[in-house]
C-alpha cells in the first residue's frame, strides 16, 4: 500500500492506494496547522497503517522551479521519514489543488464543503500520478 500526503497550511489530505497499488482507495483530511503534532499524528497513521512507501507532495512553479513551500515540503518530509522509519518520497503536485477544486465544483459541492475536501481529493490525485507512473512497481 502507498500513502500520498497533500500538505497545507492548516489541512493535510491523506490518501491510500489498494494492497495491490493499483487504484487510490479512501482518502480523509488531517485537521491541524502545528507541523509537530501533524508529524506526530502521521507518524501514528503510518505505524497502524504500514504503508509500503509515503509519497509527499512537492509544490514546484509552473516552471519547475521550487520557493519556500518546496522547501517546508521537503523539510517535513526528512523529518517524517526520520521519525516514522518510513521510505518517503517526494512527488511533483503542480495543478493538484486547482484540479480538485475543479472535480468537487464539478460535483456539486458547495464552497465550504469544497474547502473541508479538496486536500483530500489533491492527495488522492498526487497518489494517482504516483500510481500512473509506474514507479511504484519499480521500486
Amino acid at each position: 500500500m502507498i500513502m500520498a500526503l497533500d500538505l497545507g497550511d492548516a489541512r493535510t489530505g491523506v490518501a491510500f492506494s489498494d494492497p495491490m497499488e493499483l487504484l487510490p482507495g479512501r482518502a480523509y483530511t488531517v485537521a491541524e496547522h502545528n507541523k509537530e503534532r501533524l508529524l506526530a499524528t502521521l507518524c501514528q497513521t503510518i505505524r497502524q497503517e504500514g504503508p509500503r512507501r509515503v509519497v509527499v507532495g512537492l509544490p514546484t512553479n509552473m516552471d519547475g522551479t521550487e520557493g519556500p513551500k518546496a522547501v517546508a515540503a521537503r523539510e517535513f518530509a526528512d523529518a517524517l521519514a526520520r521519525q516514522s522509519g518510513a521510505s518517503v518520497e517526494l512527488w511533483d503536485e503542480r495543478m493538484t489543488s486547482v484540479m480538485a477544486n475543479r472535480i468537487l465544483s464539478d460535483a456539486g459541492k458547495k464552497r465550504q464543503k469544497q474547502r473541508q475536501r479538496v486536500d483530500a481529493v489533491a492527495a488522492t490525485l498526487i497518489l494517482q500520478s504516483y500510481l500512473d507512473s509506474g514507479r511504484a512497481k519499480r521500486s
